[in-house]
């Protein structure tokens, strides 16, 4: 089963800005880390908190790829005729203006209203031309060319992204984008004596004016490029071939002043016929109550996200198990039975056994503050193998009351669940009345050596956290709250 969760799309694909960015000012909320959802915003089941140690993280890791997708930028042609001393009028053209490189001194990223400001200062670009003159000295022209070095320094760029819910997914706009430059330094290789100053006097402050310009546009269409991804986003994600796990998002992502809050909807749902299950709350409470700013992300899982999943494989059928082998195998005989149902032995001796375990209903799970509880009902049906027929013979009720303990194990959501206490009740028998005490010792023995070890198996393969471009969850802790499970975490590489 292989889960990738797109927790982080929308906050790492944000953060791929912080190199082509400028701020008006920064945001001014009052920080929190209680999310109290309003009367317009819906709760999902599965909350996402990156907090400004994750948004810093995030933007310091791809600062990188951020100017790769920036550069090389290619500026407009530049054309002026110049009056020179001693010369006269000098048509020049600046062609094949590119930056193919900038160093960014530093860098910010601050979540607020009316969404992530970003904010890249302290810039170096390097920047090449081509450059052309001629003029006419009586009825003769007069021409050279060459290539020119150009450096601007003290940039400073910038971005208000604003973020909004829009059909289950993301919608990304700009707010607000600008560029700009402190100085632009030219080093003009060949040509006239005169020409380095023309150049500088003529161009120096269009060549501003053109990277401007031209770094805002690219941030602009990049933006845009960006939106258009995250319209691609798939809104369910296959697990296997019965369930996909629903990841639209609910509401618009909450903006506080260090920290970004979005709702999926993260419930399972079915890849058959079987209806889904609907468990949305909507204002149902704080979805996640985060506080350790010192870790990168908080993630919570809410009591219904296992609760569908739950329901969704149980309508599959996936919930049904028959035992024809036991550590014991003696213990599917009758000749084992024949104290806990005196007339089975009598009427079917020495004959071989199967038993059909089936879910009555969905197993109920719930999240308290000191872990994870599961109630399951099972019917077990007592099959005898007789000659060629396998005949029913009884079935009793099983209430199990079980606790899942979470666990982090590498990138995966692990746990182990441990039986508490068990209930069983007869529903039906062809073969008389059952001693209770001894079935119960004999039910106990097949849920130990059988159901638990089975459950946890699967258990043991993991639920797998955030793995999305190149992030995953780091040194991951776990905290049960009451109905939702919280992941606290860093974020590591890939």
């Amino acid at each position: 089963m292989e889960l990738r969760l797109l927790f982080l799309l929308f906050c790492s694909s944000l953060l791929v800005l912080p190199t082509h960015l400028t701020l008006s000012s920064a945001a001014k909320d009052t920080d929190t880390h209680l999310l109290q959802p309003t009367d317009q915003r819906r709760d999902g089941c599965i909350s996402v908190l990156l907090t400004q140690q994750g948004i810093d993280f995030a933007k310091d890791v791809l600062i990188g790829k951020a100017i790769s997708s920036l550069i090389p930028i290619q500026l407009d042609d530049i054309e002026k005729s110049v009056k020179i001393p001693l010369v006269g009028t000098v048509r020049i053209r600046l062609s094949d203006i590119t930056i193919n490189e900038a160093t960014v001194g530093s860098s910010r990223a601050q979540a607020g209203r009316p969404g992530i400001q970003l904010v890249a200062s302290g810039i170096t670009a390097q920047m090449s031309l081509k450059w052309k003159y001629s003029y006419k000295v009586w009825f003769v022209e007069i021409s050279d060319h060459g290539v020119a070095s150009v450096q601007a320094e003290g940039m400073r760029v910038g971005v208000i992204a604003g973020v909004k819910e829009d059909g289950g997914t993301l919608k990304l706009s700009v707010l607000a984008c600008g560029c700009q430059v402190e100085d632009v330094s030219i080093d003009v290789h060949g040509g006239a004596s005169w020409l380095y100053q023309a150049v500088v006097d003529a161009f120096q402050n269009t060549i501003k004016s053109k990277v401007e310009k031209a770094v805002a546009k690219k941030i602009t269409d990049g933006i845009a490029k960006l939106d258009t991804k995250l319209q691609s986003i798939p809104k369910l994600i296959n697990i296997d071939r019965t369930a996909a796990l629903n990841v639209t998002f609910v509401s618009d992502p909450i903006f506080q002043s260090s920290s970004v809050d979005l709702q999926i909807d993260g419930l399972f749902t079915s890849l058959g016929n079987a209806l889904a299950p609907a468990y949305h709350r909507v204002g149902r409470g704080a979805s996640l109550y985060y506080d350790d700013e010192s870790r990168m992300i908080g993630i919570s899982l809410h009591e219904d996200v296992f609760n569908s999943a739950a329901t969704t494989y149980f309508n599959a059928g996936y919930m049904d198990w028959k035992i024809n082998k036991l550590p014991d195998q003696s213990l599917l005989n009758t000749a084992a039975w024949k104290d806990v149902y005196p007339e089975l032995y009598k009427l079917y001796p020495d004959d071989d056994m199967t038993l059909d375990v089936k879910s009555a209903s969905p197993p109920v799970i719930t999240i308290t503050e000191d872990d994870g509880n599961a109630a399951i009902a099972l019917d077990v049906t007592v099959k005898v193998l007789n000659a060629t027929q396998v005949l029913p013979v009884a079935c009793v009720s099983v209430a199990i009351n079980a606790s899942c303990t979470p666990q982090i194990l590498g990138n995966n959501l692990t746990g182990v669940l441990d039986m508490r206490s068990f209930k069983l009740s007869p529903k039906w028998s062809n073969i008389g009345n059952l001693q209770t005490p001894l079935l119960e010792e004999m039910v106990s023995t097949v849920l130990g050596s059988i159901f638990i070890p089975y459950v946890n198996s699967h258990l043991a393969r993991g639920f797998p956290l955030p793995v999305i471009h190149g992030f995953a969850i780091a040194d991951g802790e776990i905290k049960c709250m009451d109905s939702s499970l919280i992941i606290r975490s860093d974020i590591a590489l890939t």
